[in-house]
């Protein structure tokens, strides 16, 4: 049985997933918000949290296979230093491939698909055999559900209102979405939706 594709982030009440200034750092404070300390693949980043937020990332984490990003996130992170923290494959969407020199980590698991959206979800599909396959980008997760490639939209929801910023989802090419009922799990600083999506 193959897994789910879904998208995840965390979003402010009013709907952004980062600020005007393009920080996040509001909408991460749930992940340094207890006492729980849960380490990852990554040696440079391990989380903080409540009781509860652990025990749901930990659960959320066993599940994926692999992580679907665009060039812009994997830009700005430096590519995690070639280790993403939640320790699995990830399959960058770009248009360019990077040089060995602004990539050099040729044995990390990434992998760089430039045709496109339908591409880049099978090659993380194939990637994932039976788990599940998330998408940690904006764009990428508006292409994969236009696309009818995108199974479950969860949300991280933080009680802060931004005002501006960058929505989750903007300009669908096919609206309105219908979206089952959620899930609803609550944290500390956050309470977590999982939706089906209805195509």
């Amino acid at each position: 049985m193959m897994g789910r594709v879904f998208s995840n982030m965390s979003m402010s009440l009013d709907g952004f997933i980062e600020d005007a200034d393009g920080s996040v750092e509001q909408l991460f404070e749930w992940y340094t918000a207890g006492p729980v300390v849960t380490e990852t693949a990554n040696a440079d980043v391990d989380f903080k949290q409540s009781a509860e937020d652990a025990e749901h990332m930990t659960n959320v984490m066993a599940g994926i296979g692999a992580l679907v990003t665009g060039r812009a996130l994997f830009d700005l992170t430096n590519g995690w230093g070639g280790s993403h923290p939640i320790g699995v494959p990830v399959v960058v969407v770009t248009h360019n491939v990077p040089t060995a020199e602004e990539w050099p980590h040729p044995d990390a698991p990434f992998t760089f698909v430039t045709d496109g959206i339908e591409a880049a979800i099978a090659k993380a599909k194939e990637i994932a055999g039976d788990r599940d396959v998330v998408i940690a980008s904006t764009t990428i997760a508006q292409q994969a559900l236009d696309a009818g490639l995108l199974d479950v939209i969860t949300v991280d929801l933080v009680p802060y209102l931004l005002g501006s910023g960058k929505p989750y989802f903007a300009n669908l090419t096919t609206k309105p979405v219908r979206l089952e009922n959620p899930t609803i799990r609550r944290g500390n600083r956050a309470t977590h939706l999982t939706y089906e999506v209805l195509y």
